[in-house]
């Protein structure tokens, strides 16, 4: 081959190559990530190669905006690393050991001895943890989990000097927990909250704390904001907590740290990650700033915590019944109202639907309990409810929260019957005096669900399950199974209609959709 032609080809594949490079970064700008690709190095090479101007400028502005990424993160852990301290605590621990002469001809012997039976022990477990400065009183926050049943708190600042620390409060059910600097030393860094409320999925944040080992102190990780308002599920309003999902790595030694946005502000405490190996697998939770500054702005001006209480037993609606009557995804469906509470006084009954809150439309049915526990005792909350198909609004006035009670009763499930699993997907039978007495009932009104068939939409969609009662259907209470049929035999093929459902085993109600084939 001539030298012309080796040239061409030699020619034809730098430009090939450069092409490739300006495609690259170009491609990342047209898509607003050219934050994320691209190296100095890489931007070098590109200027040094001849290509268009307009080109070359928008490798210029992705390689400006990757500086000013940069900077921003350098400035932020600089900023943000004098107020996070690591805390270090002991943890006692009862720990049961058994005898050495256990399963052995001594150990008859050996048994009232101090070397015989099960023995106890104190052990000491070291703990370690993160904080945030947030009040130059010589505040710190971190995790409930953190410090919970420890001794001798430590706090090593950022210069590497270490304070003794005293718990001035804690909160389980948010997990976070206020200490205070014994011997405060004077000119704190102190971090600053933003709203969470304006958190954005995709934002910038950073993380910062002690992972896995105290040699590992004021590390900083970065992500994005994957989500906000993930709710925590539980029994009760008391049980629901809301978090901030995030990509920053975060692992053991990080609870309690701040998480923070470009401006180096609080928009989260670090408290847990999801995963199946004990480390960070790219889900990590944060307790959101806007719960954090109200939970400690109360612990440390009263020592404890005042939350809303409602007095609801509610779960979500069914997938049928929001599907076929068009409610909003997030619908609450109240199973129950305790006597005296303020639901109760405000008027809401046992299968009221609550839609929205505070003119919120619900998401997540355990948006109510989030709502309600942020609210404190004498402060007014709006529900728009559905009751039989018509709407209105309700306000109460939310008591103080105690603990939740549980209620629960047992029963024997009876043989199960044929009549409507063709159609509808289960069957049904009269209560009897003595079935009503097997399942502790006061009354025999209603029919038992007997056998349902998996695979209907009855059990899929419309939460239809054995050994629950249904007591109204179509708008009309049910007392028997010929009470069913009759107005089963109303409904229009193809259409759906209300049911609603009691669980003697809890005594909750629930409320329902089925659809009648056509």
């Amino acid at each position: 081959m001539s030298a012309k032609g080796k040239f061409s080809i030699a020619a034809l594949l730098v430009a090939a190559f450069v092409a490739g490079v300006v495609f690259a970064t170009s491609g990342a700008n047209f898509l607003d990530l050219g934050d994320q690709i691209g190296t100095e190095t890489q931007a070098a090479e590109v200027e040094s190669t001849t290509i268009d101007r307009e080109d070359d400028e928008e490798a210029t502005t992705s390689m400006e905006r990757a500086l000013t990424l940069e900077d921003a993160f350098m400035e932020v852990s600089e900023s943000v690393n004098p107020a996070v301290v690591q805390i270090s605590a002991e943890r006692v621990v009862e720990q049961r050991f058994r005898s050495p002469f256990d399963g052995t001809p001594f150990e008859d012997f050996f048994r009232d001895s101090p070397f015989g039976g099960q023995q106890e022990r104190e052990q000491r477990r070291p703990v370690l943890g993160s904080g945030a400065i947030i009040d130059a009183e010589g505040y710190v926050v971190t995790n409930h989990h953190v410090i919970e049943d420890t001794e001798h708190i430590q706090v090593r600042m950022h210069d590497g000097e270490r304070y003794s620390a005293e718990i001035v409060a804690s909160d389980e059910f948010s997990d976070l927990a206020v200490l205070e600097l014994e011997d405060n030393p004077g000119d704190l860094s102190v971090i600053s909250f933003s709203d969470s409320g304006d958190l954005r999925v995709g934002q910038w944040v950073l993380a910062f704390g002690s992972p896995l080992s105290e040699e590992l102190s004021h590390s900083v990780t970065s992500g994005i904001v994957s989500a906000v308002g993930r709710l925590s599920p539980g029994q009760g309003e008391r049980s629901v907590r809301n978090y901030v999902q995030t990509d920053a790595a975060i692992n053991p030694g990080n609870s309690g740290g701040p998480l923070v946005d470009l401006n180096g502000r609080l928009v989260g405490i670090n408290t847990a990650i999801a995963t199946r190996t004990g480390g960070f697998q790219g889900v990590g939770f944060a307790i959101p700033s806007n719960t954090v500054e109200n939970v400690t702005q109360q612990l440390i001006a009263e020592g404890a915590v005042a939350r809303g209480f409602l007095g609801v037993q509610y779960g979500p609606a069914s997938t049928a019944l929001i599907r076929d009557e068009n409610l909003p995804r997030g619908t609450a469906e109240v199973a129950g109202v305790e006597d005296g509470s303020p639901a109760d006084e405000a008027g809401l009954e046992a299968g009221d639907l609550i839609l929205s809150v505070d003119g919120e439309e619900l998401r997540n049915h355990l948006q109510l309990g989030e709502v309600v526990s942020s609210k404190r005792p004498g402060e007014e909350v709006t529900l728009t409810i559905d009751r039989g198909g018509e709407r209105m609004e309700l306000t109460a006035t939310l008591g103080q929260m105690d603990d939740d009670a549980e209620i629960a009763a047992n029963g024997d499930a009876p043989d199960p019957g044929e009549e409507l699993l063709d159609e509808l997907g289960f069957s049904i039978t009269d209560i009897t005096p003595d079935l009503a007495q097997q399942l502790g009932l006061e009354a025999n009104e209603g029919v038992l669900v007997t056998d349902v068939d998996q695979g209907s939409r009855a059990f899929r969609d419309g939460g239809i399950r054995p050994q629950t009662i249904i007591v109204e259907m179509a708008g009309t209470r049910i007392e028997n199974t010929e009470d069913f049929f009759e107005v089963y035999e109303e409904v229009d093929p193809g259409s759906s209609f209300r049911v609603i459902l009691v669980d003697p085993r809890t005594g909750g109600q629930n409320l329902t959709s089925l659809r009648k084939p056509s």
